[in-house]
């Protein structure tokens, strides 16, 4: 199956994009698995992290920044990748096995190289757990790549 059939196929696997201009953000919904929790039957802090990495992946692949492309290193630019340089997290409340959850992913602030973005998770419009994520666009020669033109005016912040 070419990969232009598969997202033709499963049109929401990587969430939708809401909003528009600076209040454009994305959500992901998420279940909660058995694997998800830890002995106490509740949600293993980790899981947020991974449920935040894929929130973060998906809102620049549907902004047309996927990974591949950044590999790539297209339209002459050397193959990069958006790495974590800081990460705050605040655990508010716990979730529970088959919770179904929404990620949700926004711009806090566009710098140069960088991209800080706000993420919550949450269960029915309750905040569960909210993180602050800089990432930072690394070259493979580990120096930070200014953001391109095309990722800032889909951020409408260029």
């Amino acid at each position: 199956m070419s990969r232009q059939t598969q997202s033709d196929a499963w049109p929401d696997l990587a969430g939708r994009l809401v909003g528009e201009g600076r209040a454009k953000s994305h959500i992901l919904p998420v279940r909660v698995y058995f694997e998800d929790t830890d002995l106490s039957g509740l949600v293993y802090h980790g899981s947020y992290v991974r449920w935040c990495e894929r929130g973060r992946s998906d809102f620049l692949r549907l902004l047309g920044n996927d990974h591949r492309a950044l590999d790539a290193g297209t339209a002459g630019r050397e193959p990069a990748a958006f790495v974590v340089r800081r990460m705050r997290l605040e655990f508010l409340k716990p979730a529970h096995i088959d919770d179904v959850l929404e990620i949700e992913t926004r711009v806090k602030e566009v710098g140069a190289a960088t991209l800080t973005l706000q993420q919550t998770v949450a269960r029915s419009g309750v905040h569960l757990f909210e993180a602050e994520v800089m990432v930072v666009l690394v070259g493979r020669s580990g120096k930070p790549q200014r953001l391109g033109r095309l990722l800032r005016e889909a951020l409408a912040v260029a």
